[in-house]
């Protein structure tokens, strides 16, 4: 449950850093930060697996491209059922998901797979 906590956490302060950059993503608050965090996780976990299969031949046609629109339009409708959270124009939503992708990606990098924060050490060895 302490992971669970841990990444929604990880996932709102992404969220936050990607509103400060991208020009279209606006954040009015802590609670709507908060639940727009849960309400894109859980658009991830439930929506997004169906439209990706209802959009397969599309992917398969743009090599897998179509994935970037289907992911922002993840963002997108997680900004219509959130007050506070608001996501203007398809380039924002594009661009917010990459950020927000790219921000995850290293905060994750730094926890571990118990929720813990890890430092990762990396020791040369030298043999002769």
């Amino acid at each position: 449950m302490q992971g669970l906590v841990i990444r929604w956490f990880v996932s709102a302060t992404a969220l936050y850093l990607t509103s400060l950059i991208v020009r279209g993503i606006e954040i009015h608050g802590i609670f709507p930060l908060l639940f727009a965090a849960v309400t894109i996780g859980i658009l991830n976990a439930v929506v997004r697996p169906f439209i990706l299969l209802l959009t397969l031949p599309l992917n398969l046609l743009t090599l897998g491209l179509f994935t970037l629109v289907v992911n922002a339009g993840m963002l997108w409708m997680a900004s219509k059922v959130v007050v506070g959270f608001e996501v203007h124009g398809f380039w924002s939503a594009v661009g917010g998901w990459l950020l927000m992708s790219f921000f995850t990606f290293l905060i994750n990098l730094l926890i571990g797979e118990s929720g813990r924060i890890e430092v990762v050490r990396i020791r040369h060895l030298v043999r002769y």
